[in-house]
């Protein structure tokens, strides 16, 4: 059956702290079936403290995201970076199979530099496949955006050199460089049919292609993308797994539109 999640990056940020120890007290508010863990720069020295506080609050946590940078490390290359980048990652996947996840989702190009240097990043991926699976976890590569070429483009050099890679599909990602209707498309239908995409990443996007002023993480329906379609897509080929609603839910004073938020999930079930 279909699990709704709800990223705690829409929930934990800058405006209240970055405090993890809100998730007990946010969650007792949210109708969502779990939640995708977001991991941030700043926590690593904190990583006890939050297995401890995650997993007393019996929160259900089916997926984590490992933190952006280590994409962005990859994406620089060059020997130091790469280290630093696969230390980072372990610690990650430790921390992600320590909460109970099953799914980690990785932005295997990022940054400034992003996909400027895709080589390190397609090498990059069979060291970091090597150490989710040591940790029990099926890594997804997200569609990021790109500066260069296209997230697309680079799923299919993954394709070829992975066979068995899978991906977690972003609406926002794809709608950025025009690439949302391409899962309709016949010509990919071996995407979902092989079972490359085992995650969604459900958010709005308001701008145009490679609009990087407008590059905002949205919540349904303060955006222009068309989800009736998406669910519509979604239901006809059968997909029953785990989506996660990623939209900036707090304001500039950290306060958190549970109603907006409870709002996405009904509507999402609703669809499903």
């Amino acid at each position: 059956m279909a699990k709704v999640l709800c990223s705690t990056g829409s929930l934990i940020g800058r405006p209240n702290g970055r405090d993890y120890r809100l998730l007990e007290s946010f969650s007792k508010e949210l109708k969502c079936d779990g939640f995708e863990f977001m991991m941030y720069t700043d926590w690593y020295e904190k990583i006890p403290d939050i297995i401890a506080v995650v997993r007393g609050s019996g929160i259900s946590v089916p997926a984590y995201h490992a933190q952006k940078s280590i994409g962005e490390n990859i994406s620089k290359g060059g020997h130091d970076e790469l280290e630093d980048a696969f230390r980072r990652f372990t610690q990650n996947a430790e921390m992600a199979a320590a909460l109970g996840a099953e799914k980690m989702v990785i932005h295997l190009w990022d940054g400034i530099t992003s996909d400027n240097n895709i080589k390190s990043n397609l090498k990059a991926y069979a060291e970091l496949r090597k150490i989710a699976d040591a940790n029990g976890l099926m890594l997804l590569v997200e569609n990021v955006v790109c500066n260069c070429a296209d997230p697309y483009t680079h799923w299919m050099e993954l394709l070829e050199r992975y066979p068995d890679v899978k991906f977690i599909f972003d609406t926002k990602m794809a709608a950025f460089h025009n690439q949302l209707d391409m899962l309709y498309e016949d010509r990919n239908a071996f995407l979902w049919q092989q079972g490359h995409i085992c995650h969604y990443h459900v958010n709005d996007y308001a701008g145009g292609y490679m609009d990087w002023a407008n590059l905002r993480t949205l919540l349904l329906g303060r955006g222009k993308l068309d989800f009736d379609r998406f669910f519509s897509f979604i239901r006809k080929i059968g997909y029953d797994d785990t989506f996660t609603l990623e939209g900036t839910a707090f304001d500039a004073t950290g306060s958190v539109d549970f109603e907006a938020l409870n709002a996405e999930v009904d509507f999402v079930r609703s669809r499903l």
